[in-house]
């Protein structure tokens, strides 16, 4: 296989990761505390046995996830906050501690503040947060103080990392990561709101057009050098 073909494939294969990535950053545009996701290209060059000779290769080995602040619904739940500014909610799983921005939270029979798929959230010292069962008013403060009839009960825990590319992906909305927690100190939670996914519909469509017609023009160009190699083969065949 020549130079050409395996330079093709491997930018078809980085588009091919770009284009799965831009499906499902749109398939989220409507995913309360979805932060979009993108790809960075990376270049591999390989030295040829020719003097002065190399062949460039393409690779979307990384992938990037966007911080900007997502618009703010109102829904007017007691329990739906929304973070502005830097920083996720601390929810906890069967298999580790996971940062979410998706704030769609209940309380579960035991009381307690939870995710819609009942996975517990934690408030700033690692903890559940409990919910009094006999409280008539719940309210967040900005800081995250969660007050029951005027009274201080816990503060939600608003965590970060110093580095967002140490963040994986675990599902659509939850991340994990390796790297220290820090306090969100300039973070701040509006109650009775959800943030919206930051997707922006215009640019991801607008991407995804662009990628799938580069994709088609690398595929013309394979099938045309295909062409050309059985040409060849023919003309060497029929000659002998």
């Amino acid at each position: 296989m020549e130079n050409a073909t395996y330079v093709t494939l491997t930018r078809q294969s980085g588009l091919l990761k770009e284009l799965q990535t831009v499906a499902n950053n749109v398939a989220n545009m409507a995913t309360a505390g979805y932060r979009a996701e993108g790809v960075v290209f990376a270049e591999m060059v390989q030295a040829l046995p020719t003097e002065g000779g190399a062949v460039a290769m393409t690779d979307a080995r990384v992938r990037f996830t966007s911080t900007l602040q997502g618009g703010l619904s109102k829904t007017n739940g007691t329990l739906d906050l929304a973070i502005q500014g830097d920083g996720f909610f601390l929810i906890e799983y069967p298999d580790g501690d996971r940062l979410s921005r998706n704030g769609a939270f209940t309380a579960n029979p035991q009381n307690e503040l939870v995710t819609m798929d009942g996975y517990r959230v934690l408030d700033a010292g690692g903890a559940p947060v409990f919910i009094p069962p006999d409280a008539t008013t719940i309210t967040f403060s900005p800081d995250g103080t969660m007050g029951a009839d005027g009274r201080p009960i816990t503060q939600i825990g608003l965590y970060r990392v110093e580095n967002t590319a140490d963040l994986l992906r675990a599902d659509g909305v939850t991340f994990i990561s390796d790297a220290p927690l820090l306090p969100a100190d300039d973070a701040t939670i509006a109650q009775g709101f959800i943030e919206d996914s930051n997707v922006n519909p215009v640019w991801e469509i607008t991407r995804m057009i662009e990628v799938q017609r580069a994709y088609e023009l690398g595929q013309k160009f394979l099938d045309k050098e295909d062409e050309r190699m059985r040409a060849v083969l023919r003309v060497l065949g029929s000659s002998n």
